[in-house]
């Protein structure tokens, strides 16, 4: 039995199938999290370096937690971090990649 939300505020969660997934929770938000600082740092001209790395990181991460991702909730954030991933790594190769 899935908890009720409390009065007012949303019911959020990553298990919309009513069973636990921690493994593939904390998969799919450390997906999101590389992804999105791969994404921050390629934006930045002057940490490609570390930009790069976290795109090279994050993309195979994604990759793997999208193959057993268990629930729609962490398939998004596996997306959205594997895009925000790709678009990192490649602002920072634009920028210079891995030479410092």
């Amino acid at each position: 039995m899935m908890p009720l939300a409390l009065p007012g505020r949303p019911h959020v969660t990553l298990n919309n199938d009513g069973d636990r997934h921690p493994r593939e929770n904390s998969l799919a938000v450390t997906a999101f999290a590389v992804g999105v600082t791969a994404l921050v740092l390629g934006l930045i001209v002057h940490a490609h370096v570390f930009g790069a790395i976290a795109g090279l990181i994050g993309l195979p991460l994604a990759l793997y937690s999208q193959m057993v991702s268990a629930t729609i909730g962490e398939r998004w954030l596996n997306i959205v971090g594997l895009i925000a991933a790709f678009v990192g790594l490649g602002l920072s190769l634009a920028h210079g990649g891995f030479t410092p």
